[in-house]
């Protein structure tokens, strides 16, 4: 099992590289140039206040640079925003000579983002093919997946455009009511990954940052889907490639071993199921 997950994983490697060659790539990257890169701990806050965002702008940067209008009544995700100062003192050093210093501190204040869900107008460019098809023992392998999962999985409906969340809070997963067969069971693999890998109590990789998070749990997916005999090639390159950082996939590329040992994880877990 292991030669046939690490041949999986090459092949995913090469693949989501292929994807930065493509047109639609350049349109999408030019798109998500104009996000801003959040911490760490905004990352954290964004994501206890609404698990299923995907991405955030301000008010105005919604309607500046994307063409889009935050929607009447939708409660904005507080973050908080670096506020730099500087002033210039005078000051004496040890010989007691008088001169002019600029002392600089940074603040910070609470500011409101949206995600892209709480907006309408322009279509944001995607390099994601949505997975359609149905699959062989479709409800053997959902009860099985239960079984694997560390938290309770729920079907529901989920505003915007996520599949699926982990909520980190109420340690459960959710999963968007109505998806095709491929496209729910590749989304479980993928949260159920969350929440091994990244539990903000007990996950090993639990301090990566957002997008190594995702490559990984996507790549878990990927890998345990295609052991499944499922093709997410079509989805899961262009998501991989979306949240890599550039054409080396770094966060895909220094992840291997740890995507290799989940996959198997859950894989060995559906066996025994």
């Amino acid at each position: 099992m292991a030669k046939d997950i690490k041949e999986i994983t090459e092949q995913l490697e090469q693949g989501v590289k292929g994807i930065f060659t493509s047109g639609r790539y350049e349109e999408y990257l030019r798109c998500m140039g104009k996000f801003y890169h959040y911490s760490t701990n905004n990352c954290v806050l964004i994501l206890m206040q609404k698990p299923d965002a995907s991405l955030v702008a301000g008010y105005q940067s919604w309607q500046k640079n994307f063409g889009r209008q935050v929607r009447k009544g939708e409660t904005g995700i507080k973050i908080l925003a670096p506020c730099p100062h500087k002033v210039t003192k005078e000051v004496k050093d040890a010989d007691g000579n008088t001169e002019e210093k600029e002392i600089k501190w940074t603040s910070f204040r609470a500011v409101t983002v949206f995600d892209v869900s709480q907006t309408d107008g322009k279509e944001i460019p995607d390099i994601l093919s949505k997975l359609e098809g149905t699959v062989d023992g479709y409800k053997g392998i959902i009860d099985k997946l239960f079984e694997v999962s560390p938290v309770p999985v729920v079907f529901e409906k989920i505003n915007g455009s996520a599949n699926g969340f982990y909520s980190f809070a109420e340690k459960k997963i959710a999963i968007r009511e109505g998806l095709s067969e491929q496209q729910t069971v590749k989304t479980l693999i993928h949260e159920i990954a969350h929440s091994i890998l990244h539990d903000m109590e007990n996950g090993e990789e639990k301090d990566a940052d957002r997008e190594t998070k995702e490559v990984q749990a996507e790549s878990v997916a990927y890998t345990v889907c295609n052991t499944l005999g499922l093709d997410t090639s079509e989805y899961s390159f262009g998501y991989i490639a979306g949240w890599s950082k550039g054409k080396e996939v770094k966060e895909l590329t220094e992840s291997m071993e740890v995507i290799r040992k989940t996959a198997q994880t859950i894989i060995e877990g559906l066996q025994a199921a």
